[in-house]
């Protein structure tokens, strides 16, 4: 029996070839070198921040080519789904990821080279297997689980490589016209490559990421096509990135083992192998010290809602995603502290080989210069925004005193050195919670320094309120700081006073710490001429008759 009529037997139902699909996704009309980029995620949890950082460079280098990124989703390796189509995509454009072709929702795609959802390809994969089989490259194999265990077993004994290969592979020796019998008599099967490697043979893999790598060629029969038809990875990834006209696969580093095998396949196809981007884990130092995998389950900040609900904003996570990504970005940026991101070139040589070290307080850091550098318009928008869904109070508040609030977010924004108080839009209540009269309740806990005394700190209030003029410029009022010091026994030069501490009860800072805590509770808030401003002299008289 032929290898052709074996192949019917187990493909009757296959009708196109592969010339058939070479037409059906002809090579796309781009330029030479445009990469063709995908994100290829398994819908079985949310978008994490590992791959969130992989989705993101993996999108950069196709827009900085002026290429394609799309979205393939790989549901064939029988995990329970838990994350919808919908749900991935909706974490992408939470990042402003923008897709050109792919699956867009449960229901739809875009684009003419899908389907882009495996499962919905077995047709085109058979017809790959078909012709594996066809040309003696692939075999039906009837091993049970209990024959490999033994096999194992065996190669244990005689300390010999763990696999199916060589004299191990039981089925490889099979004729033809024994395979057709067992699969009329209903036996399953998967199928299983027929490797021609030779394990003493090095496959050389030029990684941009790794440079080039040195691994024993393939001489494993790994399965191909389960029990069931349905395809493993590395059979699907070689099938859809050739007929998806992928140039670049990135991916994780866990795959770089796999990789002979994949060059091994695409080669018997007579495919161009693309190119590999292996990608090293995003990492944290635990509370122990250990350096490990960033974890979903363990850190909260593996998940890319976690962001969200922090208010952190998304440019400065993707300015941290290339911090991480390229080694030359905090240079760039440093350089180049008008541009966008997007005019920064990705470069797949500057990706760090060893895998990158998360650090929480770099992204919160990133994020108060992001935020510093908006205008307070801006900030009330973005809080506004963020509020709306996580803090329905501070929303309300924000919605009731508009004008007022940009005012407040624009208390030392508009000058050469902005103050950056705000590391992500869910602290910005914590920090400005005492311009508002509903917040500032009849529950109060004064931080006051040196001057603690309650009856000097009324003798203080007295006597300023005295003198204040809300109309007055900052010189002025600042003067009348110094009046109030002068008044009851305090240095209003601060030169005299670190000459002669002893000479008086305190300095002019004691007295504006008083007032500053008066108002606002706390010893550190921004400029407190501004904040005297915008509260107004009333408000300023009911918070002193207030303590």
């Amino acid at each position: 029996m032929t290898n052709k009529e074996l192949a019917n037997i187990m493909y009757p139902s296959v009708t196109k070839t592969i010339s058939d699909y070479e037409t059906i996704y002809p090579e796309r009309n781009i330029d030479d070198k445009a990469v063709v980029s995908r994100f290829a995620p398994s819908p079985t949890g949310f978008v994490h921040m590992g791959s969130l950082l992989t989705v993101f460079v993996t999108n950069k280098a196709a827009k900085d080519t002026n290429g394609i990124f799309y979205l393939r989703i790989e549901d064939t390796d029988g995990k329970r789904t838990v994350e919808s189509i919908d749900g991935i995509v909706k974490d992408l454009k939470s990042f402003n990821i923008e897709i050109d072709e792919g699956a867009i929702s449960d229901n739809d795609e875009v684009g003419n080279y899908g389907p882009y959802v495996q499962s919905k390809r077995i047709d085109i994969y058979n017809t790959f297997a078909k012709w594996l089989v066809e040309n003696d490259y692939a075999y039906p194999c009837f091993c049970s689980e209990e024959d490999i265990n033994e096999i194992r077993k065996v190669q244990e004994s005689k300390k010999d490589r763990i696999g199916y290969y060589g004299k191990y592979a039981k089925c490889r020796f099979l004729s033809n016209e024994e395979r057709a019998e067992r699969i009329k008599n209903g036996e399953k099967f998967v199928l299983r490559l027929k490797s021609t490697g030779d394990f003493n043979n090095k496959v050389v893999i030029n990684d941009l990421v790794r440079g080039n790598i040195e691994y024993p060629e393939n001489d494993i029969d790994h399965i191909l096509i389960k029990s069931d038809g349905v395809p493993v990875y590395h059979f699907a990834h070689v099938v859809d990135d050739h007929l998806m006209r992928t140039t670049h696969v990135t991916r994780g580093e866990e795959w770089l083992p796999s990789t002979p095998l994949h060059i091994e396949l695409f080669k018997k196809f007579g495919f161009k192998v693309p190119k590999y981007c292996h990608l090293g884990l995003v990492m944290k130092v635990d509370e122990e010290g250990v350096r490990r995998k960033l974890s979903k389950r363990k850190d909260p900040e593996a998940a890319v809602s976690y962001y969200h609900e922090k208010g952190i904003p998304v440019e400065a996570v993707k300015l941290y995603l290339m911090t991480i990504a390229n080694s030359n970005f905090e240079g760039w940026m440093d350089s180049n502290p008008g541009k966008s991101i997007d005019e920064f070139k990705f470069d797949f040589k500057k990706m760090s080989k060893s895998g990158s070290l998360f650090d929480i307080e770099k992204l919160l850091n990133i994020s108060r210069n992001y935020i510093s550098r908006l205008t307070a318009k801006e900030v009330y928008e973005n809080t506004l925004k963020w509020a709306n869904e996580f803090d329905k109070e501070f929303y309300d508040l924000l919605t009731k005193y508009k004008d007022y609030s940009i005012n407040i977010f624009n208390i030392e924004r508009e000058q050469k050195k902005p103050r950056k108080d705000y590391e992500a839009y869910s602290s910005i209540k914590s920090q400005v919670w005492y311009m508002y009269d509903e917040l500032f309740n009849d529950n109060l806990e004064y931080d006051f320094d040196k001057i603690n005394n309650s009856e000097e700190i009324k003798n203080i209030l007295n006597e300023y309120i005295k003198l204040y003029d809300e109309n007055d410029d900052k010189d002025t009022w600042f003067n009348k700081i110094k009046e109030v010091a002068d008044t009851l026994g305090y240095a209003s030069d601060m030169k005299a006073y670190k000459e002669n501490p002893d000479n008086y009860k305190g300095n002019v800072a004691d007295i504006a710490t008083v007032v500053r805590v008066v108002l606002t509770t706390s010893r550190v808030t921004p400029d407190l001429y501004a904040i005297m401003k915008l509260l107004g002299k009333d408000r300023i008289i009911n918070r002193f008759n207030k303590f």
